[in-house]
């Protein structure tokens, strides 16, 4: 059952031109698998997305468990490649673990906890899978035993290409190595200077001689590894007998490793071939956004909508029907499969269907004695054993007639639209598709065919029925213009004209289609337009930030030198420690003070230069007559001046008195403490209107009574955030430094 479904896998798969796409797939995977992974496919995918946010390297390839644990279970003796298997995944799993990884992957790999006696066998395995002698006393000895063996043999040979008994015999001086024997070529008569056994002869006529101390040390090595087999024996059977305790552990690695080799497969893929992961949503809409088909170069990017039940693609021949059908049935098939492909996974929607069913091929046979409908027949009686099925069927009315084929066709498709399966045909013919123009769950689209320079477009329109350019076809591969003429005469006018129409609706799609191309594009510049715009108030809020921040600053450094200076008890220090506050205060921009010229009137006062006189003309801004004592003179405007003081609008001053202190200090000595109290009270109101945030006070130490008074006064203060006694050299204890 299994074998059959796979064999139908692998039939759909070779039908919609996938057979490279999904070979490049399977190459990432660690071990053979198959393509579906059963369970949970939304849980499936949760894991898929999550691996795929993270940087990992690929697994080790490894062999199937199967054979291994049928073996542990009949407490049977595996070899080293079978236990290091099992080890390669183990160690995979552990590098996995100590990346402590966070979200659901890390909580997988935080139930995968590995056996402590596990580690008993691993460690004599090496990382590329040899074993670890060293840990063995006798193994590290026999090895060093069969390594000074090997050295005599080298220098053994040495010492035999180089005596001047055996030189006149020696045809050459190399090592030849025959039958996996160590020989020297000689001539006849080497028996007399040579023991050792001919093991080949030369096409010369030569002897290949393999000495006797050769013999027998390599017959001592024979026996060293008769004894090392012995011991790595006794270790496998030991690891065995380990291994079969731990089958639990290593049924639930098996199986756990199955599982991320599906996802790690999925994922390393998907990055290398910088391709989409998309799972298919539990209904049976398609929507596809710039899908390209894996077969395809180059190609141009598919846009479908197929969410009614019926999708029915007509138009030209070699216009890309068959394609767009293939194009169809394999983003659902790789969809129900989680199969990185190509599109936009962000506005695009594939459906889940139990079956995916594909009509491509042309059944007539020799062999099977059929015509090209009784075969389309019977494949259409097969697809009535569907339900929730997706089909695809390329050239629906292929082998008969198309008009009766047409009604035939269209009741089937009703019959099987019944049963919940969901149909794309494509077709070049336009009778089923005008008989199906009308239902509100077919869907028509048609092939574009560039009628100017007569070469299809491999481009689609929702809608309407394509026209077939039979005769356009014919003329472009050198049918005669009387041939296609006459054709066109003896198809009728009334058919000319349906094709005319379909023309046109073609062309105005086609016009709309731009159009929409046009305005998609003035919204693309709006929207860079307004992220400019967004870029640059983020950029100039940015700026008034940092100058916020730097007079905040300044002012704070201001502040901080006049306190400096508020603690200094000399005055010059004090204008000092203030100078150097104002020069780090930020420097007032004065504007530039704009002249205005004074405007004169007739009948005005003025005086021109050391005589008074009246305006009695204007001539215009820059020029008028004055009548100075009698006489009338013509001046510039600009050397005249008002004698008559402007009347000025009241204003209304509020002035507050208050009486400034030289300083910040408060002397309170000698005073008792009800007058004391009252000095310190208007002090502080004084400091305060003067914006002073820190003064001194001095009350002396005396009896203690000034110091009590003064400390319960500032305790109760509603303006005193804090007080202190002050610095040794400004007063100690007789004095307090009160912050405001």
């Amino acid at each position: 059952m299994r074998v059959d479904a796979a064999s139908k896998i692998d039939t759909l798969i070779n039908q919609l031109d996938l057979n490279e796409h999904i070979n490049s797939f399977r190459y990432f995977f660690s071990r053979e698998s198959s393509l579906y992974i059963e369970g949970d496919q939304e849980l499936h995918f949760r894991y898929i997305q999550a691996l795929d946010a993270i940087e990992f390297k690929s697994p080790p390839k490894v062999a199937d468990f199967t054979n291994a644990k049928l073996h542990l279970q009949k407490q049977g003796v595996l070899q080293f490649e079978q236990i290091f298997e099992f080890v390669k995944v183990v160690r995979y799993f552990r590098y996995f673990k100590n990346k402590n990884l966070s979200g659901i992957i890390g909580e997988w790999m935080d139930k995968f906890v590995i056996e402590p006696k596990f580690f008993e066998v691993e460690k004599y395995f090496t990382h590329d899978g040899k074993f670890e002698e060293n840990l063995d006393e006798a193994l590290f000895g026999l090895a060093q035993r069969i390594k000074e063996h090997k050295a005599n043999i080298s220098s053994s040979l040495k010492r035999l290409t180089s005596s001047p008994k055996i030189s006149p015999y020696l045809i050459d001086t190399q090592v030849h190595l025959i039958n996996d024997e160590e020989s020297l070529l000689v001539r006849g008569g080497f028996n007399h200077v040579l023991k050792g056994a001919i093991v080949g002869r030369s096409s010369s006529g030569g002897f290949y001689v393999s000495p006797d101390i050769i013999l027998k040390a390599k017959e001592q090595i024979r026996y060293i590894t008769q004894e090392r087999e012995a011991i790595f024996y006794t270790y496998a059977k030991e690891f065995s007998s380990k291994l079969a305790l731990l089958l639990p552990f290593l049924n639930f690695t098996d199986k756990e490793f199955t599982k991320f080799d599906n996802y790690q497969a999925r994922v390393l893929f998907a990055k290398s071939k910088n391709l989409q992961l998309v799972k298919s949503k539990k209904d049976g809409k398609i929507i596809l956004e710039g899908f390209i088909h894996p077969a395809l170069h180059h190609a141009k990017p598919i846009n479908v909508d197929f969410s009614k039940n019926i999708l029915m693609i007509t138009g030209v021949n070699a216009g890309g029907k068959t394609m767009l059908l293939k194009s169809i049935l394999s983003a659902a098939f790789m969809a129900k499969y989680i199969i990185p492909m190509k599109l936009n996974e962000h506005k695009s929607h594939v459906g889940s269907f139990k079956n995916i069913l594909a009509i491509i091929d042309d059944p007539q046979n020799v062999k099977n004695d059929i015509s090209t409908f009784a075969g389309r027949m019977q494949e259409f009686s097969r697809i009535f054993e569907y339900r929730d099925a997706l089909v695809g069927v390329d050239e629906i009315e292929l082998g008969t007639d198309s008009d009766e084929a047409a009604a035939l066709f269209k009741v089937m498709l009703d019959e099987l639209i019944l049963r919940g399966q969901k149909i794309v045909v494509t077709t070049h013919h336009k009778r089923l598709a005008a008989l199906m123009a009308d239902r509100d769950d077919v869907e028509l689209m048609a092939a574009i065919y560039d009628e100017k320079n007569r070469v299809p477009t491999y481009e689609f329109m929702h809608g309407i029925i394509g026209k077939s350019y039979a005769f356009e076809t014919a003329s472009r591969y050198g049918i005669s213009n009387k041939i296609v003429s006459e054709a066109k005469a003896l198809y009728g006018d009334n058919s000319e004209k349906l094709n005319i129409l379909i023309e046109r609706g073609s062309q105005l799609e086609r016009e709309l289609k731009q159009k929409h191309k046009l305005i998609d594009e003035k919204l693309e510049q709006i929207k860079t337009k307004e992220l400019e715009l967004k870029e640059q108030k983020q950029s100039v809020y940015e700026e008034l930030e940092r100058e916020k921040n730097a007079l905040k600053e300044s002012y704070e450094s201001a502040i901080n030198e006049a306190k400096q200076a508020a603690r200094a008890g000399d005055m010059q220090a004090i204008h000092r420690a203030m100078n150097e506050a104002n020069k780090k205060l930020p420097q007032e921009k004065k504007e530039p003070q704009i002249l205005q010229t004074p405007e004169f009137n007739v009948g005005e006062s003025v005086k021109y230069h050391s005589k008074k006189g009246v305006i009695v003309a204007m001539k215009d801004k820059k020029e008028a007559i004055v009548e100075i004592e009698g006489m009338r003179i013509r001046v510039k405007t600009a050397q005249l001046k008002h004698t008559h003081i402007p009347h000025q609008k009241p204003k209304t001053d509020i002035s507050l008195n208050v009486q400034k202190r030289a300083g910040l200090k408060c002397d309170l000595h000698g005073m008792r403490a009800e007058e004391a109290t009252e000095v310190l009270d208007k002090f502080i109101s004084d400091a305060l209107i003067n914006g002073w945030d820190e003064v001194i006070v001095y009350h002396g130490i005396g009896t203690g009574k000034l110091s009590y008074a003064v400390k319960e006064f500032l305790k109760a203060h509603p303006r005193v955030k804090k007080f202190e006694d002050a610095p040794q050299h400004m007063g100690g204890f007789g004095a307090k430094i009160v912050s405001l």
